[in-house]
């Protein structure tokens, strides 16, 4: 399971265990900024009019330089704690059939928190379905957007705000409401630059069609499967990702 059995050879700076976590839920809101504008830095000196906008259909490629950042802040915390992305991942041969039926159910979870918190907040917010700034990308970044992003994406944000975080922000606030609390919001705030755009009603759109997976982290607290957390995940992304890319 993922907890926080800490090597009895390591003792954990106080910071480690208590900033960094809460840290973490946030960090990917900034990465997602930064690696947008540097997107569009890129486009820009490429002749782009507009480059923050052109940028936007381009996150499914540059969110893989967010994970990377995260995988690299992951294993440095964890070697200070005297554990491993694998002791955290929890992988488990013996598992994989119970892991693959519980998948399955997430995923239809997640179908129906996804679609149906992306039609309810697009009714809110606009009367009806939501502006998609997506699609145009040259073939290669479809394809990479359909069959790399999401493997890397699923992995990474289930291990940084469920397999870290949760249970470390939970043992630094002594409330598990509180924990879900912060994972959930430092969750939604980071879709709201997924892609960031300068529209107030679409931040708010982005922010309240995600807030509905909230569900999904006391669910993580009973069941402590992340394998079966990230299969879903990559399950629904990558469905998402082939509707946006190729419609």
């Amino acid at each position: 399971m993922s907890s926080l059995r800490l090597s009895s050879t390591f003792t954990p700076h106080p910071g480690v265990l208590v900033v960094a976590p809460i840290a973490m839920v946030f960090a990917r809101f900034g990465l997602a900024v930064l690696f947008q504008a540097l997107t569009a830095g890129v486009l820009w000196l490429q002749g782009a009019t507009h480059p923050w906008q052109a940028a936007a259909p381009w996150w499914t490629v540059y969110g893989s330089l967010i994970d990377g950042v995260c995988l690299v802040a992951l294993v440095w915390l964890l070697r200070a704690e005297g554990m491993t992305l694998r002791s955290v991942v929890d992988f488990q041969r013996r598992r994989i059939g119970r892991d693959l039926l519980l998948a399955l159910a997430l995923l239809a979870l997640f179908l129906v928190l996804g679609f149906g918190g992306g039609a309810l907040a697009g009714a809110l917010l606009y009367g009806g379905p939501p502006p998609t700034p997506m699609g145009g990308l040259p073939r290669w970044a479809a394809l990479y957007s359909v069959v790399i992003w999401p493997l890397l994406w699923a992995f990474t944000e289930q291990l940084v705000y469920l397999g870290y975080a949760l249970p470390r922000v939970r043992g630094a606030l002594g409330s598990a409401s509180l924990a879900i609390g912060v994972v959930a919001l430092g969750w939604a705030l980071q879709h709201t630059a997924l892609p960031l755009l300068p529209d107030a009603r679409f931040i708010l759109y982005r922010f309240l069609a995600t807030l509905p997976f909230a569900i999904v982290i006391p669910i993580f607290l009973r069941v402590r499967r992340l394998p079966a957390f990230m299969a879903a995940h990559w399950a629904i992304d990558a469905l998402a990702a082939a509707i946006t890319v190729w419609s």
